[in-house]
Protein backbone atom coordinates (compact mmCIF):
# COMPACT_ATOMS: atom_id res chain seq x y z
CA UNK A 1 0.00 0.00 0.00
CA UNK A 2 1.30 3.48 -0.86
CA UNK A 3 0.83 5.93 2.04
CA UNK A 4 1.74 9.10 0.12
CA UNK A 5 0.68 12.51 1.29
CA UNK A 6 0.56 12.10 5.08
CA UNK A 7 0.61 15.10 7.39
CA UNK A 8 3.71 14.41 9.49
CA UNK A 9 6.18 16.07 11.79
CA UNK A 10 9.83 15.44 10.94
CA UNK A 11 10.06 13.24 14.06
CA UNK A 12 7.27 11.04 12.72
CA UNK A 13 8.74 11.06 9.23
CA UNK A 14 12.05 9.79 10.64
CA UNK A 15 10.31 7.06 12.66
CA UNK A 16 8.29 5.84 9.67
CA UNK A 17 11.42 5.77 7.51
CA UNK A 18 13.25 3.72 10.16
CA UNK A 19 10.33 1.29 10.39
CA UNK A 20 10.18 0.88 6.61
CA UNK A 21 13.93 0.26 6.50
CA UNK A 22 13.67 -2.21 9.39
CA UNK A 23 10.94 -4.25 7.68
CA UNK A 24 13.00 -4.30 4.49
CA UNK A 25 15.64 -6.32 6.38
CA UNK A 26 13.24 -9.04 7.52
CA UNK A 27 14.81 -11.61 5.18
CA UNK A 28 18.19 -11.04 6.81
CA UNK A 29 19.00 -10.25 10.46
CA UNK A 30 16.07 -7.93 11.10
CA UNK A 31 15.96 -4.60 12.92
CA UNK A 32 16.91 -3.26 16.34
CA UNK A 33 16.70 0.21 17.87
CA UNK A 34 18.05 1.44 21.19
CA UNK A 35 16.21 4.51 22.50
CA UNK A 36 16.14 6.85 25.48
CA UNK A 37 13.85 9.91 25.54
CA UNK A 38 15.00 13.51 25.36
CA UNK A 39 13.19 16.60 24.06
CA UNK A 40 12.71 17.30 21.15
CA UNK A 41 13.43 13.81 19.73
CA UNK A 42 11.14 11.85 22.09
CA UNK A 43 8.08 11.62 19.84
CA UNK A 44 10.22 10.00 17.12
CA UNK A 45 10.98 7.04 19.37
CA UNK A 46 7.42 7.00 20.74
CA UNK A 47 6.01 6.43 17.27
CA UNK A 48 8.72 3.89 16.48
CA UNK A 49 7.82 1.93 19.63
CA UNK A 50 4.27 1.61 18.30
CA UNK A 51 5.27 0.29 14.87
CA UNK A 52 4.81 -3.36 13.94
CA UNK A 53 8.18 -4.45 12.58
CA UNK A 54 8.58 -8.08 11.62
CA UNK A 55 11.79 -9.47 13.09
CA UNK A 56 12.41 -6.20 14.89
CA UNK A 57 12.65 -4.81 18.39
CA UNK A 58 12.88 -1.37 19.97
CA UNK A 59 14.86 -1.58 23.21
CA UNK A 60 14.09 1.01 25.90
CA UNK A 61 17.25 1.61 27.93
CA UNK A 62 18.43 3.69 30.90
CA UNK A 63 20.58 6.27 29.07
CA UNK A 64 21.63 7.54 25.67
CA UNK A 65 25.02 5.87 26.14
CA UNK A 66 23.21 2.53 26.44
CA UNK A 67 20.97 3.33 23.47
CA UNK A 68 24.00 3.48 21.19
CA UNK A 69 25.46 0.40 22.91
CA UNK A 70 22.35 -1.52 21.86
CA UNK A 71 22.83 -0.33 18.28
CA UNK A 72 26.51 -1.35 18.33
CA UNK A 73 25.70 -4.87 19.47
CA UNK A 74 22.80 -5.29 17.05
CA UNK A 75 24.69 -3.84 14.09
CA UNK A 76 27.71 -6.05 14.80
CA UNK A 77 25.42 -9.07 14.50
CA UNK A 78 24.07 -7.86 11.14
CA UNK A 79 20.81 -6.18 12.15
CA UNK A 80 19.69 -2.89 10.65
CA UNK A 81 19.83 -0.37 13.50
CA UNK A 82 18.46 3.05 14.42
CA UNK A 83 18.52 5.56 17.25
CA UNK A 84 17.59 9.17 17.85
CA UNK A 85 18.68 11.79 20.37
CA UNK A 86 19.41 15.47 20.95
CA UNK A 87 21.70 17.92 22.70
CA UNK A 88 23.11 16.66 26.01
CA UNK A 89 21.85 13.19 25.15
CA UNK A 90 24.23 13.15 22.19
CA UNK A 91 27.00 14.41 24.45
CA UNK A 92 26.38 11.55 26.90
CA UNK A 93 26.29 9.12 23.97
CA UNK A 94 29.56 10.45 22.50
CA UNK A 95 31.83 7.61 23.64
CA UNK A 96 29.70 5.03 21.87
CA UNK A 97 29.10 7.31 18.88
CA UNK A 98 32.86 7.21 18.28
CA UNK A 99 32.95 3.45 18.93
CA UNK A 100 30.25 2.76 16.33
CA UNK A 101 32.22 4.67 13.72
CA UNK A 102 35.61 3.15 14.48
CA UNK A 103 34.05 -0.32 14.38
CA UNK A 104 32.73 0.60 10.90
CA UNK A 105 29.13 -0.24 11.78
CA UNK A 106 26.32 1.10 9.52
CA UNK A 107 24.18 2.58 12.31
CA UNK A 108 21.71 5.32 11.33
CA UNK A 109 20.71 7.99 13.85
CA UNK A 110 18.47 11.04 13.63
CA UNK A 111 19.36 14.05 15.76
CA UNK A 112 16.78 16.70 16.56
CA UNK A 113 19.24 19.58 16.87
CA UNK A 114 18.95 21.31 20.23
CA UNK A 115 21.13 23.78 22.12
CA UNK A 116 23.55 22.27 24.62
CA UNK A 117 23.11 23.30 28.26
CA UNK A 118 23.29 24.48 30.96
CA UNK A 119 21.62 26.94 31.12
CA UNK A 120 18.94 24.69 29.65
CA UNK A 121 17.42 25.50 26.30
CA UNK A 122 15.27 23.11 24.29
CA UNK A 123 15.40 25.02 20.99
CA UNK A 124 17.51 24.52 17.90
CA UNK A 125 21.07 25.07 16.99
CA UNK A 126 23.64 22.82 15.34
CA UNK A 127 26.17 22.79 18.16
CA UNK A 128 25.18 19.33 19.41
CA UNK A 129 25.81 17.46 16.16
CA UNK A 130 28.81 19.58 15.18
CA UNK A 131 30.31 18.51 18.51
CA UNK A 132 30.49 15.07 16.83
CA UNK A 133 31.89 16.26 13.50
CA UNK A 134 35.22 14.46 13.99
CA UNK A 135 33.68 11.20 15.24
CA UNK A 136 33.75 9.42 11.87
CA UNK A 137 30.04 9.63 11.01
CA UNK A 138 28.62 10.92 7.75
CA UNK A 139 26.51 14.00 8.58
CA UNK A 140 23.47 15.16 6.58
CA UNK A 141 21.57 18.37 7.44
CA UNK A 142 17.93 18.60 6.34
CA UNK A 143 15.88 21.58 5.18
CA UNK A 144 12.36 20.10 5.45
CA UNK A 145 10.36 17.08 6.62
CA UNK A 146 10.39 15.30 3.28
CA UNK A 147 14.15 15.52 3.24
CA UNK A 148 14.28 13.96 6.71
CA UNK A 149 12.31 10.91 5.59
CA UNK A 150 14.23 10.53 2.34
CA UNK A 151 17.58 11.06 4.07
CA UNK A 152 16.95 8.26 6.57
CA UNK A 153 16.22 5.81 3.76
CA UNK A 154 19.24 7.00 1.78
CA UNK A 155 21.39 6.80 4.91
CA UNK A 156 20.88 3.03 5.18
CA UNK A 157 21.83 2.37 1.58
CA UNK A 158 24.87 4.63 1.91
CA UNK A 159 26.01 3.30 5.29
CA UNK A 160 25.63 -0.35 4.29
CA UNK A 161 27.52 -0.09 1.01
CA UNK A 162 30.71 -2.13 1.38
CA UNK A 163 32.76 0.71 -0.07
CA UNK A 164 31.61 2.89 2.85
CA UNK A 165 30.49 0.93 5.96
CA UNK A 166 30.18 4.05 8.09
CA UNK A 167 27.38 5.25 10.37
CA UNK A 168 25.21 8.15 9.22
CA UNK A 169 23.76 11.01 11.29
CA UNK A 170 20.67 12.70 9.83
CA UNK A 171 20.19 16.15 11.40
CA UNK A 172 16.85 18.00 11.66
CA UNK A 173 16.29 21.11 13.73
CA UNK A 174 14.38 20.73 16.96
CA UNK A 175 10.83 22.13 16.84
CA UNK A 176 11.55 23.99 13.57
CA UNK A 177 11.16 20.60 11.87
CA UNK A 178 10.76 18.00 14.62
CA UNK A 179 7.33 19.26 15.71
CA UNK A 180 6.18 21.04 12.54
CA UNK A 181 3.59 19.18 10.46
CA UNK A 182 3.86 19.20 6.68
CA UNK A 183 2.52 16.98 3.93
CA UNK A 184 5.11 14.28 3.41
CA UNK A 185 5.16 11.50 0.83
CA UNK A 186 5.75 8.13 2.48
CA UNK A 187 6.68 5.33 0.06
CA UNK A 188 5.09 1.90 0.15
CA UNK A 189 6.90 -1.00 1.80
CA UNK A 190 7.26 -2.66 -1.59
CA UNK A 191 9.18 0.28 -2.99
CA UNK A 192 11.43 0.49 0.06
CA UNK A 193 12.09 -3.26 -0.21
CA UNK A 194 13.33 -2.71 -3.75
CA UNK A 195 15.48 0.25 -2.73
CA UNK A 196 17.03 -1.33 0.38
CA UNK A 197 18.38 -4.85 -0.17
CA UNK A 198 18.86 -7.04 2.91
CA UNK A 199 21.97 -6.17 4.91
CA UNK A 200 24.81 -8.66 4.61
CA UNK A 201 27.44 -7.20 6.93
CA UNK A 202 30.93 -8.57 6.28
CA UNK A 203 32.47 -10.12 9.38
CA UNK A 204 29.28 -9.95 11.40
CA UNK A 205 29.09 -11.68 14.76
CA UNK A 206 27.50 -15.10 14.68
CA UNK A 207 28.29 -18.72 15.41
CA UNK A 208 31.99 -18.23 14.68
CA UNK A 209 33.75 -16.48 17.60
CA UNK A 210 35.31 -13.13 16.68
CA UNK A 211 37.23 -10.46 18.57
CA UNK A 212 35.65 -7.02 18.44
CA UNK A 213 37.32 -3.87 19.75
CA UNK A 214 40.69 -5.36 20.69
CA UNK A 215 43.87 -3.35 21.24
CA UNK A 216 45.80 -1.89 18.30
CA UNK A 217 49.51 -1.22 18.08
CA UNK A 218 50.38 2.31 16.89
CA UNK A 219 50.98 1.34 13.25
CA UNK A 220 47.76 -0.69 13.09
CA UNK A 221 45.81 2.30 14.35
CA UNK A 222 47.40 4.40 11.60
CA UNK A 223 46.24 1.84 9.03
CA UNK A 224 42.71 1.75 10.42
CA UNK A 225 42.39 5.54 10.43
CA UNK A 226 43.67 5.69 6.86
CA UNK A 227 41.06 3.10 5.80
CA UNK A 228 38.34 5.05 7.59
CA UNK A 229 39.44 8.28 5.92
CA UNK A 230 39.51 6.60 2.50
CA UNK A 231 35.98 5.29 3.07
CA UNK A 232 34.85 8.85 3.83
CA UNK A 233 36.41 9.89 0.54
CA UNK A 234 34.24 7.36 -1.31
CA UNK A 235 30.99 8.69 0.18
CA UNK A 236 30.37 11.29 -2.55
CA UNK A 237 30.60 8.70 -5.37
CA UNK A 238 28.42 6.19 -3.54
CA UNK A 239 25.91 8.87 -2.60
CA UNK A 240 25.47 9.74 -6.29
CA UNK A 241 24.58 6.11 -6.91
CA UNK A 242 22.17 6.19 -3.97
CA UNK A 243 20.50 9.29 -5.43
CA UNK A 244 20.04 7.54 -8.77
CA UNK A 245 18.63 4.39 -7.16
CA UNK A 246 16.27 6.41 -4.98
CA UNK A 247 14.98 8.33 -7.98
CA UNK A 248 14.54 5.14 -9.96
CA UNK A 249 12.65 3.26 -7.22
CA UNK A 250 10.85 6.05 -5.36
CA UNK A 251 10.34 8.69 -8.05
CA UNK A 252 12.21 11.72 -6.72
CA UNK A 253 15.87 12.66 -6.50
CA UNK A 254 17.41 13.46 -3.10
CA UNK A 255 19.31 16.73 -2.86
CA UNK A 256 23.00 16.95 -3.69
CA UNK A 257 25.65 17.38 -0.95
CA UNK A 258 25.68 21.09 -1.86
CA UNK A 259 22.60 22.85 -3.26
CA UNK A 260 23.03 26.14 -5.16
CA UNK A 261 20.25 28.66 -5.83
CA UNK A 262 20.63 31.52 -8.34
CA UNK A 263 24.36 31.30 -7.71
CA UNK A 264 25.80 31.16 -11.22
CA UNK A 265 25.58 34.90 -11.99
CA UNK A 266 25.60 36.10 -8.37
CA UNK A 267 27.96 38.83 -7.26
CA UNK A 268 27.64 37.69 -3.64
CA UNK A 269 26.75 34.35 -2.06
CA UNK A 270 25.04 33.47 1.22
CA UNK A 271 26.09 30.03 2.52
CA UNK A 272 24.05 28.24 5.18
CA UNK A 273 22.94 24.86 6.49
CA UNK A 274 19.58 23.40 7.58
CA UNK A 275 16.32 25.34 7.62
CA UNK A 276 17.98 28.76 7.52
CA UNK A 277 18.71 27.92 3.87
CA UNK A 278 14.97 28.16 3.08
CA UNK A 279 14.91 31.66 4.57
CA UNK A 280 18.00 32.56 2.56
CA UNK A 281 16.27 31.48 -0.67
CA UNK A 282 13.37 33.84 0.06
CA UNK A 283 15.81 36.66 0.86
CA UNK A 284 17.65 35.99 -2.42
CA UNK A 285 14.41 36.29 -4.39
CA UNK A 286 13.61 39.57 -2.65
CA UNK A 287 17.13 40.87 -3.36
CA UNK A 288 16.83 39.91 -7.03
CA UNK A 289 13.56 41.82 -7.22
CA UNK A 290 15.49 44.88 -6.03
CA UNK A 291 18.12 44.30 -8.73
CA UNK A 292 20.77 42.85 -6.40
CA UNK A 293 22.63 39.83 -7.76
CA UNK A 294 22.56 37.68 -4.64
CA UNK A 295 22.81 33.86 -4.64
CA UNK A 296 22.53 31.05 -2.10
CA UNK A 297 24.43 27.88 -1.30
CA UNK A 298 23.10 25.21 1.07
CA UNK A 299 25.54 22.72 2.58
CA UNK A 300 23.54 19.50 3.02
CA UNK A 301 26.40 17.06 3.62
CA UNK A 302 28.83 18.40 6.21
CA UNK A 303 30.83 15.19 6.64
CA UNK A 304 32.61 14.34 4.52
CA UNK A 305 33.09 18.04 3.85
CA UNK A 306 32.16 18.96 0.23
CA UNK A 307 35.25 21.09 -0.36
CA UNK A 308 35.46 20.55 -4.13
CA UNK A 309 31.78 21.38 -4.72
CA UNK A 310 32.09 24.58 -2.69
CA UNK A 311 35.31 25.58 -4.46
CA UNK A 312 33.52 25.30 -7.83
CA UNK A 313 30.62 27.45 -6.64
CA UNK A 314 32.97 30.01 -5.05
CA UNK A 315 35.00 30.42 -8.24
CA UNK A 316 34.96 34.07 -9.31
CA UNK A 317 32.93 35.16 -6.25
CA UNK A 318 34.49 38.06 -4.37
CA UNK A 319 31.97 38.32 -1.52
CA UNK A 320 30.71 35.33 0.47
CA UNK A 321 28.72 35.36 3.72
CA UNK A 322 28.58 32.17 5.78
CA UNK A 323 25.70 31.88 8.25
CA UNK A 324 26.18 29.52 11.21
CA UNK A 325 23.50 28.32 13.62
CA UNK A 326 26.28 27.32 16.00
CA UNK A 327 29.21 28.90 17.81
CA UNK A 328 32.60 27.34 18.44
CA UNK A 329 33.52 29.43 21.47
CA UNK A 330 36.74 31.35 21.00
CA UNK A 331 36.67 30.78 17.23
CA UNK A 332 33.39 31.47 15.45
CA UNK A 333 30.98 29.49 13.31
CA UNK A 334 32.03 25.96 12.40
CA UNK A 335 30.70 26.08 8.83
CA UNK A 336 32.47 29.41 8.23
CA UNK A 337 35.70 27.97 9.57
CA UNK A 338 35.67 25.14 7.02
CA UNK A 339 34.04 26.87 4.06
CA UNK A 340 36.27 29.94 3.96
CA UNK A 341 39.24 27.89 2.84
CA UNK A 342 37.47 27.02 -0.43
CA UNK A 343 37.23 30.63 -1.64
CA UNK A 344 39.74 32.17 -4.07
CA UNK A 345 42.56 34.33 -2.70
CA UNK A 346 41.41 37.88 -2.05
CA UNK A 347 37.73 37.01 -1.64
CA UNK A 348 35.91 38.46 1.36
CA UNK A 349 34.48 35.51 3.32
CA UNK A 350 32.67 36.85 6.38
CA UNK A 351 31.18 34.70 9.11
CA UNK A 352 27.84 35.48 10.78
CA UNK A 353 26.43 33.60 13.79
CA UNK A 354 22.66 33.82 14.26
CA UNK A 355 19.80 31.70 15.57
CA UNK A 356 21.77 29.86 18.26
CA UNK A 357 19.44 28.89 21.08
CA UNK A 358 16.55 28.73 18.63
CA UNK A 359 16.17 32.37 17.62
CA UNK A 360 13.85 32.88 14.65
CA UNK A 361 15.95 33.85 11.63
CA UNK A 362 13.92 35.95 9.17
CA UNK A 363 14.52 37.27 5.62
CA UNK A 364 15.21 40.71 7.13
CA UNK A 365 18.15 39.25 9.04
CA UNK A 366 19.55 37.78 5.83
CA UNK A 367 19.08 41.11 4.03
CA UNK A 368 21.01 42.84 6.82
CA UNK A 369 23.80 40.28 6.46
CA UNK A 370 23.92 40.87 2.69
CA UNK A 371 24.09 44.64 3.24
CA UNK A 372 26.91 44.27 5.77
CA UNK A 373 28.80 42.02 3.36
CA UNK A 374 28.39 44.49 0.49
CA UNK A 375 29.82 47.34 2.59
CA UNK A 376 32.96 45.48 3.63
CA UNK A 377 36.42 46.07 2.22
CA UNK A 378 37.84 43.08 4.10
CA UNK A 379 36.65 40.17 6.22
CA UNK A 380 36.69 40.67 9.97
CA UNK A 381 35.99 38.69 13.12
CA UNK A 382 32.80 36.60 13.07
CA UNK A 383 29.70 38.73 13.66
CA UNK A 384 27.31 37.50 16.35
CA UNK A 385 23.76 38.65 15.61
CA UNK A 386 20.63 38.44 17.75
CA UNK A 387 17.68 36.81 16.01
CA UNK A 388 14.05 37.63 16.73
CA UNK A 389 12.10 35.31 18.99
Amino acid sequence: MNMAGQLLSANHAAALAAALAGRANRAARGFCSGVYPITPSTECMELLCNQEIEKGEVVRVESEHSAMAVCIGAAASGARTFSTSSSNGLALMAENVVAAALLRLPVVMVAANRTLGPPWNIWADHGDTLLLRDSGWVQLYCADNQEVLDSVLCAYRLAEDRRVLLPVLVCQEGFVLSHTMTETDVPSQERVDRFLPPLELPGRLGATPRVMGGIDAPHTTEVHRAQHHEAMGRVFEVYREVQAAFERELGRRPADPVVAYRAEDAEALIVSMGTIASTVVRAVDEARARGERLGAVRVRMFRPFPADALARLFRGKRRIAVIDRNLSLGFGGVLWGEARGQAEPGAIVQGYVIGIGGGDVRPAHVAAIAADLAARTAAGAPVLLEAGT
